[in-house]
């Protein structure tokens, strides 16, 4: 019950998709209601305030910032663990071609560890995040491309009935049955590294962050007037997701932590 209804609050509690529906129901609404002018001002204002602030980047580095960025070499893991999000199956599927959003680095930047730890195994966590018409999974697109790219076969996992950060951590854990002692990195886009590594360490998992698909320079640039407006929209409803995601998910348990952190 849970997957369904996040999807439908999110429809409708997006920062944007609020915004509109107040523009356009003060405008509706101003030749019979005298505060309707008022309301569409508010709305068009806010509008504003986010694609011409930097208000995207304020609220995205307190969590692309929250684990560092790994460089250089790291004790050798058992395996590494990628989330899905990085592709698009649908796109895939209708094209008959691997489809990558802008979260694509997950899954380039895992095939670079497997290639500087060669005796890791290649974990994918990621089944269809759809609400509706769930039989495209991003699993599928995830195993062409890395065969593609010439991982070996071998060397792949899969686990693809996960349809949130949750069910990632849980099915994978099932799926790799990790040991005490062992060392797992856990890659994923940097702003949802701070949810992913609460949810695994409340599922008895504790896995080594890898941040990857910065949305921010990490320097004083970030605190200037976007140069594109809708980036700045989208990395806001990214942001946004993600602070709603960290407070409802331990609200209902699922993680330990409000704001998970380096241990």
């Amino acid at each position: 019950m849970f997957f369904p209804l996040s999807k439908i609050f999110w429809l409708v509690a997006s920062p944007l998709h609020i915004l509109l529906i107040l523009l356009i129901v003060g405008l509706l609404l101003t030749p019979r209601w005298r505060h309707g002018r008022t309301l569409a001002l508010i709305a068009a204002a806010l509008l504003a305030l986010i694609v011409f602030t930097p208000a995207s980047a304020l609220l995205l580095r307190p969590l692309e910032d929250r684990f560092p960025s790994r460089s250089g070499s790291l004790p050798p893991p058992k395996g590494i663990i990628v989330l899905g999000g990085a592709l698009d199956e649908r796109i895939a599927a209708a094209r008959d071609q691997v489809a990558l959003n802008e979260a694509a680095e997950r899954m380039t930047a895992a095939v670079a560890l497997a290639r500087l730890y060669p005796q890791a195994i290649l974990v994918f966590s990621g089944g269809s995040g759809a609400l509706i018409d769930d039989s495209a999974k991003e699993a599928e697109t995830a195993r062409r491309l890395w065969r593609e790219l010439g991982v070996p076969e071998s060397r792949m996992v899969f686990e693809d009935r996960s349809r949130n950060t949750f069910e990632n951590a849980l099915f994978t854990k099932k799926l790799v049955h990790p040991q005490e002692g062992e060392n797992w990195l856990l890659v994923t886009s940097a702003y949802h590294m701070p949810r992913s590594i609460g949810i695994f360490r409340a599922q008895g998992m504790d896995v080594t962050a890898f941040p990857v698909d910065y949305r921010t320079l990490g320097n004083n640039e970030d605190f200037r007037p976007p140069a594109d407006g809708s980036l700045a929209i989208r990395n806001f409803e990214t942001a946004a997701r993600e602070w709603v995601g960290l407070l409802v998910y331990r609200l209902t348990g699922k993680t330990t932590a409000l704001f998970p952190g380096p241990s």
